[in-house]
């Protein structure tokens, strides 16, 4: 929030006001513009990892402003005390009454550091100045784009790289019961996935054919902001909820904080999505309105370590290039740290994939020709002279069978784990999605899958994906190109070459590869199961090698290393 906007929540309302005369006294009122009573400040902690975040606060008591999230502002200033970098960070209303602010900041390295937090309400201005340490904990920071190898991510921090194995858990904040939340997160991670998509303020008709309905339990009614008052206000209704778009529905930012938190504990990255096309209840485009709502995300969550932004589900739906552009730089210019932003449209063309802001794609595209359709958008990602790591995040959901994917094929586990292969054979990175079929509020009522994160011991997909993240994650990926040419029969091969050759036999059987000579280990891979079985040690003296027939049926991977080097 820049200082332009501050000052018209607090100190230019002074233009405002409302003069009455009674007898010989003259009153001036000036709205929302009322000196506080009592501030008070706090800092959460002296001592602290770098990447963690310290939260100074404040209390207010007395007179507070009338609308806590237009009528007053707080602002930090944070510095290290041995370098001119500053970082400048917005803080947020906590309370509804306005009886608490915060200001969060995720030291990026360790060191000393110093700030000062300033509360403007009305003509009024409170100042805190305060100190922290950041030391070096070893904790992952954000994700970024591999600067050597742009197609890839990296750890801010440990420069460890990030195998990208997302699900959607869309609505995982509907849940009522926190520990069902928890759960889910836990379960997702202990079957390696490391990325969930989660809406922000999306709401929806469950028209999807799915057992799911809203009811007790869990609704995706999301309320990111109140309804108003009386007749206008009605939360449950998906189309009409009278939203206030002035305030923010504090209970429900501070629930998905602690979803937040607990994913962060274990290394996995919540993509933060905006808003989605379904409802058609959204703020005015570019309004005031929808700043306040991206500013206040922004405020609440950029200070964990562990989020990307996308800016809507079906973005083009309902949002026009224009303003995906302009908000996508917005956010940029609001983030002190830069998270990684995408978008999310049904058309996949207008992307726009050469912009500062825009760090990788979020493709839709549900054919089961993924590989070639993988392949031919990293050809244009090379063509517009800008690289950036390749993602299809919609290409499947288990057992979901929309009107408009008809003769699409099976959406069974089994076929959307080999289309996962496909994609990451490609050299991009995917996400999909559990089957919904075992219901919410719906018998048997211990399902949800990719439309709120819940599963139970039936959903079996990702234990199939499971195997394809440990073997890519057994060799360095991020070097190898997707190099078909140097294996026959429609098989695929990222390789460095001379070095290493990652083979994907989508229907088993051999495979002939062209080889530089040398001594190679080579390891089968049971694409299914995860089981491996050590090749013989190869000395290829030719510039090509057959191999013997893989061990079983189905798909199978193969990694071969040259020992010379």
């Amino acid at each position: 929030m820049n200082d332009n906007r501050q000052l018209l929540g607090s100190g230019i309302r002074v233009l405002l006001l409302i003069v009455v005369v009674v007898g010989a006294v003259l009153f001036i009122f000036i709205p929302g513009g009322l000196a506080p009573g009592t501030v008070t400040f706090s800092q959460s902690a002296a001592d602290l990892d770098a990447y963690d975040f310290v939260e100074v606060s404040v209390y207010v008591s007395g007179r507070r402003a009338r609308n806590p999230f237009t009528d007053a502002t707080l602002l930090g200033t944070f510095e290290k005390a041995d370098g001119p970098q500053k970082w400048r960070v917005d803080g947020f209303s906590d309370a509804e009454d306005g009886s608490v602010y915060r200001v969060r900041f995720m030291p990026p390295v360790s060191g000393d550091y110093t700030y000062e937090v300033q509360y403007r309400q009305g003509l009024s201005r409170k100042t805190f100045a305060g100190k922290f340490h950041a030391r070096s904990g070893g904790r992952r920071g954000p994700i970024r784009v591999d600067p050597k190898n742009r197609w890839h991510f990296v750890w801010e921090g440990t420069g460890e790289h990030y195998f990208f194995n997302g699900t959607t858990a869309y609505w995982l904040i509907g849940w009522r019961d926190e520990h069902v939340i928890q759960s889910s997160i836990e379960r997702l991670h202990q079957l390696k996935i490391n990325r969930l998509r989660v809406t922000i303020a999306g709401r929806t008709s469950l028209y999807y054919g799915e057992p799911v309905m809203a009811g007790t339990s869990w609704t995706p009614f999301i309320t990111a902001w109140p309804s108003r008052a009386g007749n206008l206000g009605r939360p449950d209704d998906i189309y009409y909820p009278g939203f206030d778009y002035s305030r923010f529905q504090v209970s429900y930012w501070q629930k998905f904080e602690r979803a937040l938190r607990f994913a962060r504990d274990r290394d996995m990255i919540f993509s933060l999505v905006l808003d989605m096309n379904d409802s058609r209840v959204h703020p005015a485009p570019a309004s005031d309105d929808e700043h306040r709502f991206i500013q206040y995300a922004i405020a609440r969550f950029a200070a964990f370590s562990n989020i990307t932004w996308d800016l809507g589900d079906d973005l083009d739906q309902y949002r026009d290039d224009a303003w995906t552009h302009a908000t996508g730089t917005l956010i940029k210019q609001w983030d002190p740290y830069q998270h990684l932003a995408t978008s999310h449209p049904v058309d996949n063309v207008h992307q726009d994939r050469t912009s500062p802001w825009f760090d990788f794609t979020s493709f839709q595209e549900w054919s089961r020709t993924q590989h070639a359709f993988m392949l031919a958008q990293r050809q244009r990602q090379q063509s517009l002279g800008r690289i950036i790591p390749q993602t299809n995040e919609e290409y499947g959901y288990e057992d979901h069978y929309p009107m408009w994917a008809k003769g699409l094929g099976s959406e069974s586990a089994d076929t959307l784990r080999r289309t996962a292969w496909e994609i990451v054979m490609a050299g991009g990175y995917q996400t999909s999605g559990e089957t919904a079929r075992r219901g919410t509020n719906v018998w048997p009522d211990t399902g949800g899958g990719w439309m709120n994160g819940r599963g139970d011991d039936t959903m079996t997909i990702f234990q199939g994906y499971a195997h394809m993240v440990d073997f890519f994650t057994s060799f360095e990926w991020w070097n190898t190109e997707p190099h078909d040419e140097l294996v026959n029969n429609g098989n695929y091969c990222l390789a460095k070459p001379g070095e290493l050759y990652a083979i994907y036999l989508p229907h088993g059987g051999n495979v002939t590869v062209e080889l530089s000579a040398g001594k190679y280990e080579g390891v089968w891979w049971d694409a299914s199961t995860g089981r491996k079985i050590a090749l013989a040690p190869l000395n290829v003296t030719a510039p090509s090698w057959t191999s013997p027939a893989a061990p079983g049926s189905g798909d199978w991977a193969l990694l071969l290393r040259n020992n010379r080097l």
